[in-house]
């Protein structure tokens, strides 16, 4: 397997200091997540490197064999499995996931690679309080295949965005992006690889900005 190459941003803006990402309490955080769950090790990565000032207090995944799973397992985080297709409606989906978080004591909510579209019964259960990361640079390339979507229009940059979650998809207040340039011989699979380095860079960093622009 080519290993892939640790490819330097143009920009990661908004840029903060040490001092800017010091937090004096630690942050209640729930993760959701669908997929391979490297957002997720990242944040915990970040967390155990005291880069973050955080705990997550639990996983919600909604694949049955989601590698999310084995991923908290090995950092001793409790996890919740809710399969969507065992709710007729997203709103009974998001009803169960807003009851889980509270039981956990969950003041922040981290979509990191949860596949599914949420609604205004979690958005408004923690309002302003939901984290979502997008590869793209919002508002471009919004919703689903955002990577396919970006070397379709020939773009030269791409890149992913944190940002809070709003009803609308991929809308919401811009918390942090990074730009990643797009070359000439990528393919959906090279250049989401590059753009992965660069969420696990900015999402611990854009929760802790999160947590001080949000009273």
């Amino acid at each position: 397997m080519t290993a892939v190459p640790d490819f330097t941003p143009s920009l990661i803006s908004p840029q903060l200091s040490e001092a800017e990402l010091f937090l004096e309490q630690p942050l209640k955080l729930g993760v959701l997540a669908s997929g391979s769950g490297s957002n997720f090790e990242a944040i915990a990565q970040a967390i155990e490197n005291k880069e973050l000032n955080a705990v997550i207090q639990v996983l919600i995944y909604n694949i049955p064999d989601a590698k999310v799973k084995e991923r908290a397992d090995r950092w001793n985080i409790p996890t919740v499995f809710l399969n969507h297709r065992d709710y007729k409606k997203r709103e009974d989906l998001d009803t169960a996931i807003v009851d889980i978080l509270k039981e956990y004591q969950v003041e922040w909510v981290i979509m990191a690679g949860w596949m599914r579209i949420v609604t205004e019964v979690l958005v408004n259960a923690f309002p302003n309080h939901v984290i979502n990361i997008h590869p793209s640079i919002l508002p471009s390339f919004k919703g689903i295949h955002a990577i396919e979507q970006a070397l379709q229009a020939k773009v030269k940059v791409t890149g992913c965005t944190v940002h809070l979650v709003s009803v609308e998809v991929d809308s919401g207040l811009i918390l942090m992006q990074a730009v990643v340039p797009i070359l000439s011989d990528d393919t959906p699979e090279t250049l989401h690889a590059r753009i992965q380095v660069q969420e696990h860079r900015i999402f611990p960093q854009a929760i802790v900005l999160a947590a001080k622009l949000i009273i």
